[in-house]
């Protein structure tokens, strides 16, 4: 399964079989030195074969011998020659990124792709994503790790504003307008992400819900008209979690929810850093597939673990 931020266009692809821990600290050294909206990392263990495998997808043909020395880098000279360059086309992304996926469980929400609209359980609120050039088909472990926050907090109130930055294909934002029967503002700086989440809304009948618009952080005037916000998503990227902590905190109402992914460990306590400077502090944490999802609230800080 792909873990890491998948590009818009991927045309190339740099796969390697290796053990598990230099997989891992591949695939972070991808994360970290390349733009995630051009480069992606995956590591993960092959169900078929048990071997750990890294995947790096590419918008353009890369730099072989400096992908190469990456590698050598982190996992030796024994590794950097195993390292194998190939070509592929959008219809083989897809394809790609559909092999193996399983509806995804996460409370009452169920996402899955329309090869497996049957086996979704009947009283589930059940997103459709297909897989598309926009991050969040809903496999992977920062939306799961959103939609079980969003499922803990329907439990205990029913929020009346709600807001999604960042909002890719759109899963968190349409679970929420399905949920709650009202509207959901949302925004993405990628035009090919809005156009997909404008579509997935019609396709899981909340379009009169959700109409998302290209914003940078909450900087469209559709999106600030709307605060303040009771529930907030923000499920990115550390850097620009932390330069948008002013303007999510700027919009938050007072003891709102405010659900924020896209981070691993490592990311967390510069992400927590900026959120407590606005007055915002950690409710509670997930962590799954790698990545870290967090909860946060106005007030006192809270620091339990939810795994």
């Amino acid at each position: 399964m792909l873990e890491g931020l998948p590009p818009h266009r991927p045309t190339h692809l740099m796969k390697l079989v290796c053990d598990e821990r230099t997989a891992r600290r591949i695939a972070d050294a991808v994360v970290e030195m390349f733009d995630p909206a051009e480069t992606a990392a995956a590591a993960f263990e092959n169900e078929a074969t048990g071997q750990w495998e890294v995947e790096v997808y590419f918008s353009a043909r890369p730099d072989e011998d400096f992908i190469r020395d990456i590698v050598g880098a982190h996992g030796g000279t024994a590794a950097a020659k195993e390292v194998r360059f190939d070509a592929i086309d959008e219809k083989d992304w897809v394809k790609a990124s559909l092999d193996g996926l399983a509806p995804v469980p996460a409370g009452r929400f169920v996402v899955h792709g329309s090869h497996d609209r049957g086996r979704v359980p009947g009283h589930a609120i059940a997103i459709e994503i297909e897989a598309a050039l926009a991050f969040g088909t809903g496999h992977h472990g920062t939306t799961r790790g959103c939609l079980l926050f969003l499922d803990d907090i329907l439990k205990r109130r029913r929020p009346v504003h709600v807001l999604d930055v960042g909002t890719g294909t759109g899963v968190l934002a349409i679970a929420a307008a399905r949920a709650l029967r009202r509207p959901v503002a949302a925004g993405d700086i990628d035009v090919v992400a809005v156009e997909a989440a404008r579509a997935n809304a019609v396709h899981n009948r909340a379009g009169s819900w959700l109409r998302p618009v290209v914003a940078k952080g909450v900087g469209h005037p559709a999106l600030r008209g709307g605060a303040p916000y009771d529930l907030i998503f923000a499920n990115i990227l550390a850097r620009p979690l932390m330069r948008l902590a002013p303007s999510i905190g700027g919009v938050a109402a007072p003891g709102a929810d405010i659900i924020l992914s896209g981070l691993q460990a490592r990311d967390v306590p510069g992400v927590l850093a900026a959120y407590r400077a606005q007055g915002l502090h950690l409710a509670a944490r997930r962590d799954l597939e790698g990545w870290a999802s967090l909860h946060l609230r106005h007030g006192g800080a809270s620091a339990r673990r939810a795994l």
